[in-house]
C-alpha cells in the first residue's frame, strides 16, 4: 500500500503521526510511504531521517494525497485539505467528528473511508490508540492548572501541594478514566487534596485501591458535582463516551458558586468539552475567564510535548496502520470487531451510531457495507440504496 504522512497545520500542533521507526517497520513490510516535507520538524525528527528510514519526502500536502492510498494525520483533516481528499482513499486519524457536523459533513462529501483512532478498540473494550494521549493529557491538565492557578495568570494564587502549616489545593477530577486516573496521580503527587468521582461502582473500587490516601473516591452524581465544585480550587472534566458528544457536567450557574481564580481544565474538549462555559483553545491563547473562573480548554493538549507525544502515539498506531497496509480495511474489519468500530464513515454513510445519534442523521450498518459486492462498473457506495440500508439513530 502506498502510506501518506501529513503535516500538522492546526495551530500550534507540533506532533506527527509517524516517527522515523514507523516508517522503517512499513517500508520493511514492503509499503511505500511518503512524508510531507517538514512534517516531523516540530516533534524533532528531521526530513533526514524520514528519508534514512526509507521514505521518500514530497514538498506539498496535495502531492501526499494525490499519491497515497491512506493518508494519516494526528487531527482531523482542516478546511484546506477537504478537497484533495480522494473518493475511497483511507483517512486514519484522531476525527472527534460528533464535536463538529461542519466537519462531518465535509468528509462525508468526500467519498473516503474515515477510521478514527479514538473508536478502535480492544478485545477488552478499551480505547488502545486513544490511552497515550489520554495519559499525556491527564498528566498536563495537572501542570497546567497548576500554573494557571497562580496569582501571575490570575488564579487564586496558591501553590498545588502546599507547603508546611498551609493546605494543598483542593482538586477534583470528574471522570475516572485514563485522564482521569493520571491527572488524579499528578495531582496526590504534588501533595493536593484530591476527589475523583465516577458512575462504575467497580471502577471507583479499583481507584480506591491503588490512588495515595490524599485521594477520595466517590460516585459521581449532580448533586455531587454542584456540592464539590464550591470547594475545589481546580476541577479537571475527564469524562468520555467513546465516539460521541461528552455530556455537561458543570452548567453556567454552577460557576457562581465556585471560589473567584479557580481554574478548570476541560479534557473533553474535543469532544465538545464536559462544561456549559467551554469552548475550544489553543496553545497560543489558552485561556479565558468566565464569572471569574479561569477556563483552560486547549483541543490538542499533547502537542505541548510533541516528542513524547508522537513516540507515544506511534507506538499503538503503528501495529493498526500496518494492518491495514497488510490486509485492507474491510478484511481487517471482518477479521477484527474493535477494529471496525474505528470506522466512522465510509462514502457518505455514516457508520459510527454515536456521531449519527449526535447530528440526527442517518445511519448506517458497516456489515452492510462490507458485504457488498463491489464491480468495477458500479463502486460499493452506489449498489446500496439509501432507503433499505439507513435507518435513523
Amino acid at each position: 500500500m502506498i502510506v501518506g504522512v501529513l503535516k500538522e497545520i492546526k495551530p500550534q500542533e507540533n506532533r506527527v503521526c509517524m516517527t522515523p521507526s514507523g516508517v522503517d517497520l512499513m517500508v520493511a513490510n514492503g509499503h511505500t510511504v511518503y512524508v510531507e516535507k517538514n512534517a516531523g520538524i516540530g516533534s524533532g525528527f528531521e526530513d533526514s531521517l524520514y528519508i534514512q528510514a526509507g521514505a521518500e519526502i514530497l514538498d506539498r500536502p496535495e502531492q501526499v494525497y494525490e499519491k497515497a492510498e491512506m493518508v494519516m494525520h494526528v487531527k482531523e483533516p482542516q478546511p484546506s485539505e477537504f478537497d484533495m481528499i480522494r473518493k475511497g482513499q483511507v483517512v486514519f486519524t484522531y476525527l472527534h467528528l460528533a464535536a463538529d457536523l461542519e466537519l462531518t459533513k465535509a468528509l462525508l462529501k468526500t467519498g473516503s473511508v474515515g477510521i478514527a483512532f479514538e473508536t478502535i478498540q480492544d478485545r477488552h473494550g478499551g480505547l488502545p490508540l486513544l490511552a497515550p494521549m489520554s495519559e499525556v493529557a491527564g498528566r498536563l491538565s495537572i501542570q497546567q492548572g497548576a500554573k494557571y492557578l497562580e496569582r501571575t495568570f490570575g488564579g487564586r494564587g496558591c501553590l498545588l501541594g502546599g507547603v508546611t502549616g498551609t493546605s494543598g489545593a483542593r482538586v477534583l477530577v470528574i471522570g475516572g478514566g485514563m485522564v482521569g486516573i493520571h491527572a488524579a496521580k499528578v495531582a496526590c503527587g504534588m501533595g493536593a487534596d484530591v476527589t475523583i468521582l465516577d458512575m462504575d461502582i467497580n471502577r471507583l473500587r479499583y481507584l480506591s485501591e491503588v490512588m495515595p490516601s490524599n485521594c477520595r473516591s466517590l460516585m459521581s452524581s449532580p448533586a455531587l458535582i454542584r456540592e464539590l465544585v464550591q470547594k475545589a480550587d481546580l476541577v479537571i472534566g475527564a469524562v468520555l463516551v467513546a465516539g460521541a458528544r461528552a455530556p455537561k457536567l458543570i452548567t453556567r450557574d454552577m460557576l457562581s458558586f465556585m471560589k473567584k481564580g479557580a481554574v478548570i481544565v476541560d479534557v473533553a474538549i474535543d469532544q465538545g468539552g464536559c462544561f456549559e462555559t467551554s469552548r475550544p483553545t489553543t496553545h497560543r491563547d489558552p485561556v479565558y475567564e468566565v464569572d471569574d473562573v479561569i477556563h483552560y480548554c486547549v483541543a490538542n493538549m499533547p502537542g505541548a510535548v510533541p516528542l513524547t507525544s508522537a513516540i507515544a502515539l506511534t507506538n499503538v498506531t503503528l501495529p493498526y496502520a500496518l494492518k491495514i497496509a497488510n490486509h485492507g480495511w474491510k478484511d481487517l474489519c471482518r477479521q477484527d470487531p474493535g477494529f471496525a468500530s474505528g470506522v466512522n464513515y465510509v462514502g457518505d454513510h455514516l457508520v459510527c451510531r454515536p456521531v449519527a445519534e449526535a447530528f440526527d442523521l442517518p445511519f448506517t450498518r458497516l456489515e452492510s457495507i462490507i458485504n457488498a459486492q463491489i464491480t468495477a462498473e458500479r463502486p460499493m457506495l452506489d449498489t446500496i440504496h439509501m432507503k433499505e440500508e439507513r435507518c435513523h439513530g
